[in-house]
């Protein structure tokens, strides 16, 4: 099912924040295959660039108000307009909050929480000038219940989860939908780098054990969640959190 290419986002103007890996890089391959234009973003150049031909790239930070507002004015310069907001960049630190310091706590915030907004905000002074268009923001599990050693990085995506809310509130009279998916842990870089962490075998098997279907997500299950917000086939859909979390939140 993953897999499947139906020319859902066909002509559809996207940006896709944190393009260069993980859900973000799904994301923004998937969208591509479905007949999107795409312009992915990251602060990773490198890893940008190997996302292929076709595929508009901006490199820049989400937290700087001049980047964040350039990712979005690239899709209308080029495009002439923004359909589809994906504001997925962040950080994911391990903490909890005798380990973690306030400059932690600020560098979450500033990437997750303050890019997101700023992602959103610029997007939607673009698509209210055009008659709508759909934002899809990525929680988490974290952002919606309460897990150990996310101290700094669950705040963030309760952000993430209360900006989702509140924006759909706001903009639903301008044809503006916004919805967020809450993925439980899924199979990216990050959690492949755990594994090389002192302690982190043991940890993630902890955490895949409390997932009901006993294993952890793929970035491209995330995407096809992300996919049937940002389409039409949601088109009466707004405010919601999707979980993609294996059951996780169910219990």
């Amino acid at each position: 099912m993953a897999n499947e290419v139906s020319g859902r986002l066909a002509d559809r103007v996207c940006v896709v924040t944190g393009a260069a890996s993980g859900i973000g890089r799904a994301t923004a391959l998937r969208f591509a295959r479905e007949g999107a234009r795409v312009v992915a973003t990251d602060v990773d150049a490198e890893r940008l660039g190997t996302l292929g031909d076709g595929m508009v790239t901006v490199v820049g930070d989400v937290s700087r108000d001049e980047d964040a507002r350039r990712m979005i004015a690239t899709a209308v310069e080029r495009f002439g307009r923004l359909d589809v907001l994906v504001a997925n960049a962040g950080v994911i630190p391990l903490l909890d909050v005798t380990e973690a310091t306030g400059s932690d706590f600020d560098e979450v915030m500033a990437v997750d929480g303050r890019g997101m907004f700023l992602t959103c905000k610029y997007a939607i002074e673009a698509m209210r000038l055009t008659g709508g268009g759909a934002i899809v923001c990525t929680s988490s599990v974290s952002g919606v219940a309460g897990q150990a050693r996310q101290a700094v990085y669950g705040p963030a995506k309760f952000v993430a989860t209360g900006l989702t809310k509140h924006l759909a509130v706001e903009w639903a009279a301008h044809g503006i939908r916004v919805n967020a998916v809450a993925p439980g842990t899924i199979e990216t870089e990050r959690v492949a780098a755990v594994r090389g962490e002192p302690g982190g075998p043991a940890y993630l098997d902890t955490v895949a054990r409390a997932h009901p279907m006993a294993r952890f997500g793929r970035p491209e299950e995330v995407a096809s969640a992300i996919l049937f917000l940002a389409s039409d086939e949601s088109s009466f859909v707004t405010g919601a959190v999707l979980p993609v979390d294996g059951g996780y939140l169910a219990q």
